[in-house]
């Protein structure tokens, strides 16, 4: 089925249109957030369940140290390349915003890849967990850099200041490690490792037969959202605008050639690709916001939101799969 004709692309492209209208749909934000919490706890408990199958092979350890080398290269590329045309401290936000991942773009991207009957790792739900924190921790060092480059030069006596900022990496990694969203992920996962098959098969009505419609519930929400927040990008440089478009292609080239030296499957391929050039709208904007206030939130959030989301969800992951399916000699139907 083509993704303009699957209904969970079509009610995220209702939502980008009723957006785009100002119209006074909305969906509740406790509601919002329960699909979220719903999707992550869905997609936690199929990957556990998959490892239970499969065990550590070695294609589910390579497929993971692929996945923490992207979260470490990206971020590292995107500051170098964002602070040329940006402050630093915006530099670090936006790097960190797509050094991270989006939950959703990578759902949508495994019901792409079922549809096409092109095989992947459950296990992946874990790679995606393992991308959520590095992008931050380096965000947050050259941001402490930048500050104490900005007291050295302004003989300030106040270093400490920030020195001593609550978000030291320690700190860092509590709130990203014990994040509700962050947490029930992995709390899924490890339950579906160890209730295995039995856990399958009672879970199955509630991770397997609801999931496509409330994964198109929560794309309507995601539609509205991105319609809105492309306001914040208005008398932002050319070049903003540039990167949002461009740096996730070259993530997703990235991701392609990191799996194809490392021999990892056809699916986790796709799925690195999909998480490579994606970028984070709700955990990392969370703490980036407080963690490096110096940076304009409406920057980094209507970058990820209202131009690379949408992008990816209606463009880049067909062209993700065909880029890859061709380089794996595969047909993909």
């Amino acid at each position: 089925m083509p993704s303009f004709t699957d209904p969970v692309i079509l009610f995220f492209l209702f939502g980008l249109f009723a957006g785009a209208c100002r119209s006074n749909l909305e969906i509740p934000p406790a509601i919002s957030r329960f699909l979220s919490l719903y999707l992550l706890m869905a997609l936690g408990l199929k990957g556990g369940f998959a490892i239970a199958k499969t065990g550590m092979t070695n294609q589910v350890i390579l497929s993971l140290a692929c996945a923490i080398g992207l979260a470490i290269i990206i971020p590292l590329l995107a500051y170098q390349v964002l602070r040329l045309f940006i402050s630093s401290f915006d530099a670090a936000a936006v790097a960190a915003t797509y050094g991270s991942v989006s939950a959703v773009t990578f759902i949508t991207a495994t019901q792409v890849l079922e549809q096409r009957h092109i095989d992947f790792g459950g296990y992946m739900a874990a790679a995606m967990a393992l991308m959520e924190s590095p992008a931050m921790i380096i965000a947050i060092f050259f941001a402490n850099r930048q500050r104490q480059k900005l007291t050295a030069n302004r003989n300030l006596s106040a270093t400490s200041s920030h020195t001593d900022s609550p978000h030291s990496i320690s700190k860092l990694l509590h709130e990203s490690l014990t994040d509700g969203a962050q947490l029930l992920l992995i709390g899924s996962l490890l339950i579906g490792i160890i209730s295995g098959a039995t856990g399958e098969a009672i879970m199955r009505p509630f991770s397997v037969d609801l999931f496509k419609g409330l994964l198109a519930f929560f794309l309507l929400d995601m539609g509205l959202l991105a319609a809105r927040n492309l306001s914040g990008l208005r008398q932002q440089s050319p070049w903003i605008l540039v990167f949002a478009v461009v740096a996730p292609l070259c993530h997703a080239a990235i991701a392609l050639s990191l799996a194809w030296v490392c021999q990892v499957s056809l699916g986790d391929a796709i799925l690195l690709m999909v998480l490579a050039s994606s970028a984070s709208y709700i955990a990392v904007p969370a703490v980036i916001r407080y963690a490096i206030p110096e940076a304009n939130p409406s920057l980094y959030i209507g970058m990820s939101l209202g131009l690379t989301f949408p992008l990816n969800l209606l463009c880049g992951i067909p062209l993700y799969i065909s880029i890859a399916s061709q380089l794996y000699g595969f047909a993909a139907p």
